[in-house]
């Protein structure tokens, strides 16, 4: 597969400060988003830090990846998704011992969704409620699942679809990347097909979308398209900072 991507961030209208991060490596065919919690500048560094060691992870462990390419099978399959799960561990580790160490630090987290490409799979990881879309032939799938209490309440049948969309408190989190010192990270895996697209995204984002609002920014050149779903966030309100990262293979 040969894979191209762009990503870019906003600030949005509310904040003064940014405390997402992304990745865009295209030689490690390795795309992160982060949305960072802690405020005072500590959500910036626990989404850089964790991106980071993700990225560091996962190019010190790229042999794991090429001897799955060279023979794809599923015992190369359990060996990149394992990699990428401990990759992801290791920044959770990393930044929640950075705030053991410095007071300043104390409880900053981030969310983290990650996709990488390995032949003609696509790996995912997801902590927190940063989110991957899919766009394929014209239609749009969220594929992954939010960690958030609200989520959680409605799939073990506590509220209502109804509740929920109406619901305080739609941004508390149950699960993030350094909060304690292990997570429990959802990783699995999928084949792709030639002119696929993914979106990763912050809720800075996808928190205004609607159903049909992926498809209708997905067309056209990558760089147009992420700057239209920036715009789009902020001519809603842009209460939080916007990121968006796109994956196109071929």
């Amino acid at each position: 597969m040969h894979v191209e991507s762009f990503g870019q961030t906003d600030v949005g209208r509310k904040r003064d400060h940014n405390e997402d991060s992304f990745l865009c490596d295209d030689d490690m065919h390795l795309y992160v988003v982060a949305d960072g919690v802690g405020g005072h500048a500590k959500g910036e560094v626990a989404s850089r830090e964790a991106i980071e060691q993700i990225q560091v992870w996962c190019v010190g462990n790229q042999d794991v990846v090429r001897a799955y390419e060279a023979n794809p099978n599923p015992e190369g399959l359990y060996h990149v998704r394992r990699m990428l799960e401990s990759g992801i561990q290791s920044a959770c580790y990393m930044v929640h011992g950075m705030a053991e160490l410095d007071p300043d630090r104390k409880g900053m987290s981030t969310t983290v969704s990650a996709l990488l490409v390995a032949g003609n799979q696509v790996f995912i990881g997801q902590v927190g409620d940063s989110r991957v879309y899919l766009y394929r032939k014209g239609v749009a799938l969220q594929i992954t699942e939010d960690h958030t209490l609200i989520n959680y309440k409605l799939k073990h049948g506590m509220i209502t679809a109804e509740q929920a969309a109406h619901a305080k408190g739609k941004n508390v989190i149950t699960r993030a990347v350094g909060h304690k010192d292990y997570v429990q990270v959802d990783v699995f895996d999928m084949s792709a097909q030639p002119e696929d697209r993914f979106m990763l995204c912050s809720d800075g984002l996808h928190g205004y979308l609607q159903p049909g609002g992926v498809e209708k920014g997905m067309e056209g050149p990558m760089d147009v398209c992420a700057q239209g779903f920036i715009d789009f966030a902020n001519a809603r309100g842009g209460k939080d900072n916007i990121t968006v990262v796109l994956v196109e293979v071929s």
